[in-house]
């Protein structure tokens, strides 16, 4: 049975849109790292579910496929540009959208914003570390979807592939970095005679973390 044009548009409509879709994602995964404190994040919670989402929507045809190779019925993967030139201009528009007004605009502002929190935060006497965090985090979400595209694997299996490859970035790029910050903070505060344990710890286990997962795989093996 041949399938209506108006589905085969739709279907064109979300492979077009994906990758802006999920610059949204990964904007929205930054305000809820501030929401989930800036420097730590609830397990389950909002950030790691727009993680999530962003990497569904970058390996939207491979997901697709690998169901389509169990055997259920999925929609053929329109080739091309849509032919409706209404979903056409939808299409245009909302790439626009993205392009020029949430990342060329908003984020900034939505960083400065955050620049500002951490400003108070320090006034009060709080840690500002964990809206500065979040102000990087959204200043690089232009940098970070196409470091997440470089891990699309093009297989079936190109989701998991995905993640686990950002793990892998986390755990070997990410923390080193973070385990040298934690020995800076804790110089900085054996300077100013205050407790330097929890940052030299916190140091250790960033870099033990990729030994420790490897541990907790060999005791269940």
């Amino acid at each position: 049975m041949t399938v209506p044009q108006i589905l085969v548009d739709l279907m064109q409509l979300l492979f077009d849109i994906a990758l802006p879709a999920a610059m949204c994602t990964m904007v929205l995964a930054g305000l809820a790292l501030r929401q989930e404190s800036g420097v730590n994040f609830q397990a389950g919670g909002d950030f790691q579910k727009w993680i999530v989402w962003s990497v569904i929507l970058l390996t939207l045809p491979q997901l697709l496929a690998w169901f389509a190779a169990q055997g259920i019925n999925m929609p053929p993967q329109a080739a091309g540009q849509v032919a409706s030139p209404w979903l056409a201009g939808m299409e245009t528009s909302f790439k626009s959208f993205v392009t020029g007004m949430v990342l060329g605009k908003l984020v900034p502002v939505l960083a400065a914003w955050f620049v500002l929190k951490a400003a108070l935060d320090a006034s009060q006497g709080e840690n500002p570390l964990g809206s500065i965090v979040t102000a990087l985090f959204l200043l690089t979400v232009s940098s970070l979807v196409p470091l997440l595209q470089s891990f699309n694997s093009g297989t079936q299996f190109a989701t998991v592939d995905m993640l686990a490859s950002l793990w892998n970035y986390v755990s070997g790029t990410i923390l080193p970095e973070a385990a040298g910050l934690a020995v800076v903070g804790a110089v900085i505060n054996y300077a100013r005679r205050r407790p330097i344990a929890p940052l030299i710890f916190s140091a250790l286990a960033f870099l033990s973390v990729s030994a420790l997962w490897k541990l907790v795989q060999a005791m269940v093996g």
